[in-house]
């Protein structure tokens, strides 16, 4: 029997350490915080229950780890363009092909069926060869033998150059650019392989967990403990422990040593190589690559029947907001004055008292700190300013909630940052996009989980990269 010790009891810690305990493994876990699910995570207050992470399940058979009850979603996201045109997606392409037809016209029907016949060669290829497998470039480089895959995938192709070539309506191609957030990428920058992501979430279609998406890190924790894993809450690591070659445990906060035999680290990759484990050369481009966000938790009164479980609308110009967010060379970083904006409203009278709803209002952010390409979101009154001027761009697209409120909560960057250990509160790890760091580590013994590594980021994405890592470590 090893020892594995886990860092971070996040879905990919969580994930990891089941799979590990089933095939005789001695698993601890050490969370830094006192709750279970890392970005996973739920608010109460007055009766109403938020989702503060995720509001959407997708690739269902991935979370073979925990066992759900789910509720199918249509339209699986409701689009609010600019001009006020609503296309509602559906899990259904021929269906969803009608909503486009009768929406934006015939012409974008036909092109979004070219569209999705590439993505889905692309999302085969990389289901195929990517998604369940380790990877580096050195690799990816190597499937050129696979000129199937490798045509499909496009490297070095983005997804906006994608979208252009297939899609002739502006607005089906910011839909589109919208699942380049999902990475955290900016969509001009973005490589076209993540056109598998709507293909994706609308062929296998998006899901609610009855009484929220919490309950997920629940069902792990549940089955964490019949399978014997020691989960050991408000334990913060402070470095990973190594000798010749190989990690010999964990330091923790309190100075205590916990020895392993191999350490699975569900924290950042950026946190691990630059606190756990110094490694400089490994933390290239991980500082400012991926977005944030910037949360607004409402309590409203009455009924919104125009909202669908998760909502988005869209500005008149996508661009400026990804400009905003990034940067440049010659300007700052800001909160984007008109961005575009995420509403989840769950029907589920679980979540709120009867005659009101719970919004989770998202805005793409950049991410907190004092660099150039960064907000200081700690800044006295900004917070509550742009929460001031999200509810003002809500209401200017015709969803005018101000004087329904019955609460509103901020949640920054910075706040994610501190509750989950997030550097900069990157929602999708530091590391945007689709080439991400590996899943072991510079040492022998080491592995590294969820969203800054390789898959990437997001539910189904952290649940893949826990299983490659059992896989790798294998049974006792």
């Amino acid at each position: 029997m090893s020892r594995v010790v886990v860092i971070g009891a996040g879905v990919g810690g969580l994930t990891a350490a089941v799979r590990l305990a089933r095939t005789g493994h001695a698993v601890t876990v050490f969370e830094r915080s006192g709750c279970l699910g890392g970005k996973l995570g739920v608010y109460e207050r007055d009766g109403f229950r938020f989702d503060t992470g995720p509001s959407l399940l997708t690739l269902p058979q991935v979370f073979t780890e925990a066992a759900l009850d789910l509720e199918p979603l249509d339209p699986v996201v409701r689009h609010v363009f600019g001009d006020g045109t609503v296309l509602d997606s559906s899990p259904v392409h021929a269906e969803f092909l009608d909503r486009i037809r009768d929406a934006l016209g015939a012409e974008a029907a036909y092109d979004w069926d070219r569209f999705w016949h590439r993505a889905r060669r692309i999302w085969d290829a990389s289901w195929r060869s990517v998604l369940r497998n380790p990877v580096t470039p050195a690799s990816l480089a190597g499937l050129s033998w696979r000129v199937g895959d490798l045509a499909a995938i496009a490297p070095g192709r983005t997804l906006r150059s994608l979208g252009r070539r297939y899609l002739r309506d502006p607005r089906l191609r910011m839909m589109l650019d919208r699942y380049a957030t999902y990475t955290g990428a900016d969509p001009r920058r973005a490589p076209a392989a993540l056109a598998a992501v709507p293909y994706a979430e609308l062929a296998f279609g998006g899901w609610y967990v009855p009484g929220g998406l919490g309950r997920l890190a629940t069902a792990l924790a549940s089955n964490c403990a019949e399978a014997g894993v020691r989960i050991v809450p408000g334990a913060p690591v402070e470095r990973i422990e190594t000798a010749r070659g190989r990690v010999t445990g964990v330091r923790l906060g309190d100075g205590s040593f916990h020895a392993a035999d191999e350490v699975v680290s569900n924290v950042d990759a950026l946190t691990v190589y630059r606190d756990l484990l110094p490694e400089p050369r490994r933390l290239t481009g991980l500082a400012d690559r991926s977005l944030a966000g910037f949360v607004l938790l409402l309590g409203v009164r009455g009924e919104t029947p125009a909202l669908a479980h998760h909502t988005v609308f869209f500005p008149s110009y996508y661009d400026a907001e990804f400009d905003s967010i990034f940067g440049s060379a010659s300007r700052r970083a800001r909160p984007a004055a008109d961005p575009t904006v995420f509403v989840t409203r769950a029907a589920d009278p679980s979540v709120r008292p009867d005659g009101c709803e719970a919004w989770f209002v998202l805005v793409n952010a950049p991410r907190h700190g004092l660099g150039w390409r960064a907000v200081d979101w700690r800044r006295e009154g900004l917070a509550q300013a742009y929460a001031d001027q999200v509810l003002d761009v809500l209401a200017a697209r015709g969803l005018d909630v101000r004087d329904r409120l019955v609460f509103r909560e901020t949640r920054t960057p910075a706040d994610l940052a501190e509750a989950t250990g997030a550097p900069g509160g990157a929602i999708y790890g530091t590391a945007g996009g689709l080439v991400r760091p590996v899943n072991h580590g510079p040492v022998g013994g080491l592995h590294l989980v969820g969203g800054s590594v390789h898959p990437g980021g997001g539910l189904p994405m952290v649940t893949l990269s826990a299983q490659m890592v059992a896989d790798r470590i294998g049974p006792a």
